[in-house]
């Protein structure tokens, strides 16, 4: 996961996603990167928009998914069972990164 915050990083500070920076970003946090992980995932990203990948995540869905369900609970005067809600959170915050493994192979 943090070789792809570290491309996620690299992307919105407007550098290349390289192997050398990857790199340098995962040396950065204390920790020595793995160079097949670094390779495959620079690979993958080579293939792909990340603007448009990033458009088209779900990743909004999930940020707004707690206060809407609040909210929504509120209205029909009656709320949810604690469980029942985490439930659908967890199923939301499951589908949110089945788009984001789709999004780097």
């Amino acid at each position: 996961m943090e070789y792809v915050y570290a491309a996620l990083l690299l992307h919105k500070l407007k550098q290349s996603v390289t192997e050398d920076n990857v790199k340098n970003v995962i040396t950065a946090t204390g920790t020595s990167p793995d160079d097949v992980k670094v390779k495959a995932l620079v690979a993958a990203l080579s293939e792909i928009n990340i603007d448009e990948a990033l458009k088209a995540a779900p990743l909004a869905t999930v940020a707004t998914a707690a206060p809407n369900a609040a909210s929504d609970a509120a209205k029909a005067g009656a709320g949810t069972p604690a469980k029942e809600e985490e439930k659908k959170e967890e199923k939301k915050e499951e589908e949110a990164l089945e788009g984001l493994s789709a999004l780097f192979g």
